[in-house]
């Protein structure tokens, strides 16, 4: 009998929103996994500055993962243009380090990007698709795809939409955060209702990265690398998220109104796609990929936040 190998995953950003996802379902699946964090750093994960190419490199070669999922970022468009140099070290030249050092020592590497590489004008987009990144968070991150499809063919790229689940805070996540205009009923808020998204709760995105690395090792699937693609099926905009929360929490919401319609000529902090669906169809031929209904996703995600 052939003995069983031991998967080690090599964790970026295992304190945020999603990075806490993969870290408990991978570890759940019997991987050995080392959490990186930085400003976060709990009892189970080990701090590392990912722009420091050393201390990546002496991590990487003590820990020996089987592979890499790079899943820290600045995520926030707003942060990133406020603070665009700190936001290309940790999204360009972080990913860079970890790309050249997955290479040397030939470990795969899953790069974490974002639906907002598209200008959401003309959706679905497909995997083919030619990327126009509207703002420089969505910019940076495509530097960041092609810095990792540079580094090897063999590695993998999975695009996501806006994420939510639970959070530590809820301005931790662009959809948690619209539950503080709701809760605040004595404050009249407008909301946007045109940019439509396609949100997905951070466990189905967990559960299909664990499923790539399963593609990959056990059934030695040579075509689980380049990009992938995966969106929740539900089409919402801002406005219509909160209606939600407000209906499954039984909470008022006539004190939310609609923003006005930027394509109006209503001036945005930073510019957003329009409308960032993404094409699934290379996930789903493998029978990669799960839904979480909105609604229900929502209620248990903020469950602990309505009293």
């Amino acid at each position: 009998m052939a003995e069983k190998v031991e998967r080690r995953l090599f964790l970026t950003g295992a304190s945020g929103l999603l990075g806490r996802s993969i870290h408990r379902t991978f570890r759940e699946a019997g991987w050995t996994v080392l959490g990186l964090s930085f400003s976060r750093t709990g009892p189970d994960l080990q701090k590392l500055d990912l722009t420091d190419f050393g201390a990546v490199v002496t991590a990487i070669t003590k820990f020996k993962p089987t592979l890499i999922i790079h899943s820290a970022a600045q995520r926030f468009p707003d942060k990133v243009s406020s603070d665009p140099d700190g936001a290309r070290r940790i999204n360009v030249d972080a990913t860079f380090n970890l790309a050249e050092t997955a290479d040397k020592y030939d470990i795969p590497l899953l790069y974490i990007s974002t639906d907002y590489v598209f200008d959401g004008r003309n959706p679905p987009f497909k995997i083919e698709d030619k990327p126009h990144p509207l703002n420089d968070y969505g910019k940076l991150k495509l530097e960041g795809e092609e810095i990792v499809m540079a580094a090897s063919k063999e590695n993998i790229i999975l695009r996501v939409p806006v994420l939510y689940g639970p959070v530590e805070k809820l301005s931790e996540s662009a959809v948690t955060c619209l539950l503080e205009p709701l809760l605040n009923v004595a404050k009249p808020t407008k909301v946007s209702d045109y940019e439509k998204r396609c949100p997905s709760h951070v466990d189905d995105i967990a559960e299909i990265c664990l499923n790539l690395a399963v593609f990959r090792f056990e059934h030695k699937d040579l075509d689980v690398c380049g990009i992938f693609q995966w969106c929740g099926s539900e089409i919402l905009t801002k406005y219509q998220m909160v209606q939600v929360m407000g209906e499954v929490f039984s909470l008022p919401h006539v004190h939310i109104s609609k923003a006005p319609d930027p394509s109006n000529g209503t001036a945005q902090s930073v510019s957003r796609p329009y409308d960032t669906q993404m094409d699934r169809t290379r996930l789903e031929s493998k029978g990669i990929g799960r839904h979480t209904p909105f609604a229900s996703g929502i209620k248990s995600a903020l469950a602990a936040w309505v009293s």
